[in-house]
Formats: C-alpha cells, sequence, structure tokens
C-alpha cells in the first residue's frame, strides 16, 4: 500500500475511535503546526552528477538496522488499535530491519516483544515516587531491551488539549540522572533535550544518546521543533553521544533532513499508529519501508552513500 493511501486510511480509522484524540497536541497544538511548517522550510540540493547507489545500512550502539528510520517511543494507544498490537508493531518493525521503542505503561508483555527478535529500547517516565521509577527500569532490563530510555521532558507529565494525561511524574536532577547512568548497564538514552544547556547536562550524566524531540506535542506547548535547535546541540555534543530525532517526520524527505541536520537514527510516531490501524504488521512493515525507500532516493541524488554521509549543507533554508 502507498504511504499516502496508508496514512489516509489509518488516521480515518483512528478518528473514528476515543483514542483518536490522541492525535491531537497539547493546549493550542501550536507545536503541531510548528513541526510541519519548520520541516518545510528546508529544500534539499541536488548533487546527481557522481551519483552513488546508497544504502541505507547502520550499525547504531551495537544495533545492526536496514534503517535509520525507527519507531518513536509509545506504548498507549497501540493496544487499542488492533489486538496483540505491540506483537503486530514488532513483527512489521522486524521485518523493516528497524526497532521498536516501548513508552508508558511499560508493556506486560516486553518479554514476548524481545522474543520477537526485534531490537527493542524501553523508555521510563519520572515518576514522583523514584522507587517505582528505579523498579521499572530494572524490569526493562531484565527483559532483555537493547537501550533504556529516560524521559526527561515529561516532569510535568503529559497533556492533550486541556486534559492532563500523566499526573504523576517531576523533574529529574542532574544527581538522580546519574544515578540512573549507574543503575543502567546497556546503552542510555535521553529523550526530550531540546536545549544546548540540556545536551550538556545529557553527557555530564553520561548518555550514550540524546533524543531531541517535542514529545510528539504531548507535554509544553510552545515548544520549538528540534530543527530549530539542532546545530546548538550537536555542536555541543561533538559526537561524545549518538542522536536521535523525530517530532512530526511523516515521508523519506523529512526523515533525509533529520539525518543532515547530525541524526543517527529518525523517528516515526503517529505513522507507525496509521500504518497498524490501516493494515496491521504490514502497514507498520509498508510505512518504514516506504518512508526508507523515499529517503534512499534522495540520498543517491545527493551523493550520500550511506546515512552517516547525509550532510548539513545539503540543505537550503527558505
Amino acid at each position: 500500500m502507498e504511504l499516502t493511501e496508508i496514512y489516509r486510511r489509518g488516521e480515518a480509522e483512528l478518528r473514528t475511535r476515543d483514542i483518536g484524540s490522541l492525535l491531537d497536541g497539547v493546549e493550542t497544538e501550536f507545536v503541531i503546526s510548528n513541526n510541519r511548517r519548520v520541516l518545510d522550510q528546508y529544500m534539499i540540493k541536488q548533487r546527481c552528477i557522481d551519483g552513488v547507489e546508497a544504502t541505507t545500512e547502520c550499525n547504531v550502539l551495537g544495533v545492526k538496522l536496514k534503517t535509520p528510520v525507527i519507531m518513536s517511543p509509545m506504548t498507549m494507544p497501540i493496544p487499542a488499535i488492533v489486538e496483540g498490537g505491540l506483537i503486530e508493531v514488532a513483527k512489521g518493525l522486524k521485518e523493516a530491519g528497524s526497532l521498536i521503542w516501548t513508552g508508558t505503561p511499560i508493556p506486560g508483555n516486553l518479554k514476548d516483544i524481545v522474543a520477537t527478535g526485534v531490537p527493542v529500547a524501553a523508555n521510563v517516565k519520572p515518576f514522583k515516587d523514584r522507587q517505582k521509577m528505579f523498579e521499572a527500569i530494572d524490569s526493562i532490563q531484565s527483559a532483555g531491551v537493547n537501550w533504556v530510555g529516560i524521559e526527561i521532558d515529561s516532569g510535568e507529565g503529559t497533556k492533550v488539549h486541556d486534559k492532563q494525561m500523566a499526573f504523576d511524574c517531576t523533574p529529574l536532577s542532574l544527581d538522580e540522572l546519574k544515578r540512573i547512568r549507574e543503575r543502567v548497564s546497556v546503552p542510555l538514552i535521553f529523550k526530550g533535550v531540546l536545549s544546548m544547556e540540556d545536551a550538556e547536562k545529557s553527557l555530564e550524566a553520561g548518555a550514550d544518546g540524546i533524543f531531541i524531540s517535542n514529545h510528539g506535542a504531548h507535554t509544553l506547548d510552545y515548544l520549538p521543533h528540534p530543527f530549530q535547535v539542532m546545530d546548538e546541540i550537536v555542536q555541543v555534543v561533538r559526537g561524545e553521544a549518538v542522536i536521535l530525532v523525530d517530532s512530526g517526520f511523516r515521508r523519506g524527505s523529512d526523515a533525509f533532513k533529520g539525518l543532515a541536520f547530525g541524526a543517527q537514527l529518525v523517528g516515526l510516531g503517529r505513522p507507525i499508529l496509521y500504518g497498524l490501524a490501516a493494515n496491521g504488521a504490514e502497514g507498520v512493515k509498508d510505512v518504514v519501508q516506504n518512508v526508507t525507500e523515499e529517503m534512499r532516493r534522495f540520498m543517491s541524488m545527493t551523493g550520500s552513500a550511506g546515512p552517516e554521509r547525509v550532510r548539513r549543507d545539503l540543505l537550503i533554508q527558505n
């Protein structure tokens, strides 16, 4: 199924259900409209003479992938879309050579997801009950995940429109992040970095990866798109940690731009939900494969032999 049709069918299906409201954003929904506006500000400089046969394969933090296009962290509302939704997503992503990233609530069948053979990352929120947070970290590590993610941007929970969705969170301190680092034996990713200051503190705390994200427009209103802060963050990181990005990415051109800005991996959130709602595991696979193929075509026509060869000077700002 073509990508445009998957998105049309998937969103239409989700909008008929109560969970459809989760596709919306916090309060005024500025973040959602700004995501698309910023993504569309950048054109791609074609360099097709001496073009290359590009590969999308990559190896990030010990995980080999066929594509740098992965699933953004989320659990809700996947189980409500189809029966066994998380396993269906895992199957689709495995076929696409991608990675599944769960959020909260932590899936009760996380070990079963790992058993499918798909690479798995799992997020934990900064619960006010820190003991609950550390127990959750231990639980997902015991399930055999490849990476652990900490939602540093969920200190005030999450909201959709005016409705508070998560209440039991409070911001993490640098000292607490260092304690988490001591507790985690696999690669550790801090998700929700949107400033050079938080990037510097993430490095100080020992993060292996920094996920630049406005959390699908579900935390604070009037947050920037990652591209509006990414140059300064990349300059701070200087290769000391892996950089990941999401927030409004829909097409291969968007993913290409994410790589050009300096990300090693690009996350898809709502597109995964649309794929699942449109056609189950096959729909999820089709989303990732179609976005990847669109991205590969840009790589070939810009002389970018692999994801790590996509350079910032290939983008022209309107």
